[in-house]
């Protein structure tokens, strides 16, 4: 009865220790709201080109890549988590780093990011600071470009209105001098 009890002891502490590793650390929780952010902006109007820009200028990608891995059914904010990831490998962002960071995710077994990040000996918060980085520079672009959108469809010819004539000045006479009504008159 005694051996029974210990290992049901040693079972609860196992699954215990289970759970608590389990757990999504914060730094997690962070890479899935700003991945979230990326993908609603490139839902946007023009955001799907404004977020393939950035994670080319911003992750330094080239566009081929980031369509490989889109072609894999990948949202943005994973493509932007592989990007950030590979870069800390050594050459970089190459197909075989992309590969590696893509596997080490998707398993088997199936890990999450932070995982993701330790066996690659690096922290995930510089993946969850560049993610942010590419998400608030990308609707930056979209604001950016409604804006000279906006700006040049003020400037741009509506339609022509006939010019108004301003009214002609009218003198009148007065005690043996002239009044003239409008701008000069004092």
């Amino acid at each position: 009865m005694k051996r029974l009890s210990m290992l049901v002891a040693v079972g609860i502490l196992v699954a215990l220790t289970g759970i608590s590793s389990a757990e999504v650390s914060k730094d997690e929780k962070n890479l899935e709201r700003e991945s979230k952010r990326l993908n609603d902006t490139a839902a946007k109007p023009d955001g799907e080109k404004a977020v393939v820009k950035r994670l080319v200028v911003d992750l330094k990608a080239t566009e081929p890549q980031i369509q490989a891995l889109r072609d894999r059914k990948l949202s943005y904010g994973e493509v932007a988590s592989i990007l950030s990831l590979a870069q800390v490998l050594p050459g970089g962002i190459t197909d075989a780093n992309m590969q590696t960071v893509a596997a080490l995710r998707q398993g088997p077994p199936v890990r999450g990011w932070g995982e993701v990040a330790r066996q690659l000996g690096t922290k995930l918060g510089r993946t969850v600071s560049q993610v942010r980085k590419v998400a608030n520079n990308a609707n930056r672009e979209i604001k950016n470009d409604h804006a000279r959108a906006d700006k040049a469809a003020k400037g741009a010819p509506a339609e022509q209105k006939p010019a108004q004539q301003a009214p002609a000045k009218q003198n009148y006479q007065g005690d043996g001098r002239l009044l003239r009504h409008g701008g000069s008159a004092n």
